[in-house]
């Protein structure tokens, strides 16, 4: 593509923070910087149309784990990394909230509850036994006297479940549409540059400058450079960050839905909630870890068919509805939970590897992306 002069000026010279992703974390990062550097010329890169992730594909749930993921995250991290993981999901939620206000996102706080299967009962009973433990060790995060984790009784009328589920009344819920048109709102209003369909393939120091590699574009250098890619940041960076598919469907509305709130299910492998008298149902990615594994957009029938099972036998058991569309987003996980938050080398910085936690701490990784650059 051959850029005109004014096209070269005005989007693409000069450049003293580009961001690469325009996802929560890029665009909270963006943000950050600008707080820090009122006079600097930031610019955000996309790949995509929209943000290609999991920014605007994701469930909308504010959430901080639930019982078994809390315990299973106990197999692989100390008490105290579980309390700290807990306690950045709840302060990320915080500053979202409190950068975009809860209107712009639609924020409703009805509870989350957590569903066992009835062919589960070890893993029904280890998670109802540590109820006590798991409120222990978490009651500081939280400051409160109450309980975070309860058990209440089935009144949504789900089926093949344990009769008991587990509630925690802090969880809440919002429209991601809705939170990432607030923030490039907020974006505009700030003066930052967001260039859609522009993919940047790689990077390489050039003197004091990072040089970018665009597709289909020429070569442009920045002072500095923030990869906020996420479940696509193999494609720069050598951590352990792997991508992995979540699909998703949607019914047509249901009248008279009586679900409320939000639902994990299978160590929240499977979740959902009701969206415009609606169930928004995800997951399955365990069905076919090495499937789902990857950075391409797509369905498959093996999980598509099982969360239409999941409607029919378990959600939804005794109502008729239609599934209206079905999508899937990208996230980043990896052996640890915690982002890697980093300097790659000088003046190029990621803040990648959410684990499926986005909604709750991708302003938080922004944000602390943008203070990494300390010059």
């Amino acid at each position: 593509m051959n850029l005109s002069y004014w096209e070269r000026k005005t989007w693409l010279e000069d450049i003293d923070h580009a961001i690469i992703g325009s996802g929560i974390v890029g665009l909270s990062c963006a943000l950050a910087l600008r707080k820090k550097y009122p006079k600097a010329k930031i610019v955000v890169f996309e790949k995509g149309s929209l943000p290609s992730g999991a920014s605007t594909k994701n469930a909308g749930f504010a959430c901080f784990g639930s019982v078994s993921e809390i315990l299973e995250d106990l197999k692989t991290h100390t008490e105290a990394e579980v309390v700290q993981l807990v306690n950045d999901r709840v302060a990320g939620l915080e500053l979202l909230r409190e950068t975009l206000g809860d209107k712009n996102l639609d924020y409703q706080q009805h509870g989350g509850y957590e569903l066992f299967s009835k062919n589960d009962p070890d893993l029904y009973e280890e998670c109802l036994l540590k109820i006590p433990y798991i409120n222990d060790l978490l009651k500081n995060v939280f400051l409160s006297k109450k309980d975070i984790f309860s058990i209440k009784n089935d009144v949504f009328g789900f089926k093949n479940i344990q009769n008991k589920l587990i509630f925690n009344e802090y969880e809440g819920q919002l429209d991601t549409g809705r939170m990432m048109l607030a923030l490039l709102e907020k974006i505009s209003k700030e003066s930052i540059l967001v260039i859609n369909c522009a993919k940047i393939d790689a990077f390489e120091q050039k003197n004091s400058e990072i040089l970018l590699k665009m597709s289909n574009s020429e070569d442009l250098s920045v002072a500095s450079l923030f990869i906020a890619t996420n479940g696509f940041a193999q494609q720069f960076v050598r951590d352990d960050v792997q991508p992995a598919r979540a699909q998703v469907l949607i019914t047509k509305p249901i009248a008279e839905l009586k679900v409320r709130g939000t639902f994990h299910l299978d160590k929240g492998y499977y979740y959902f909630r009701n969206i415009d008298n609606r169930i928004l149902l995800g997951g399955g990615r365990n069905l076919d870890f090495k499937t789902e594994k990857t950075s391409e957009a797509g369905l498959t029938a093996l999980v598509q068919n099982r969360l239409e099972e999941l409607l029919s036998h378990t959600i939804l058991p005794d109502t008729a509805f239609e599934v209206d569309t079905r999508w899937s987003g990208i996230m980043g996980v990896g052996g640890q939970k915690k982002p890697i938050l980093r300097e790659l080398v000088p003046n190029v910085y990621c803040g990648v590897r959410l684990g499926g936690m986005g909604v709750a701490i991708g302003s938080s990784v922004g944000q602390q992306l943008a203070n990494l650059h300390q010059k």
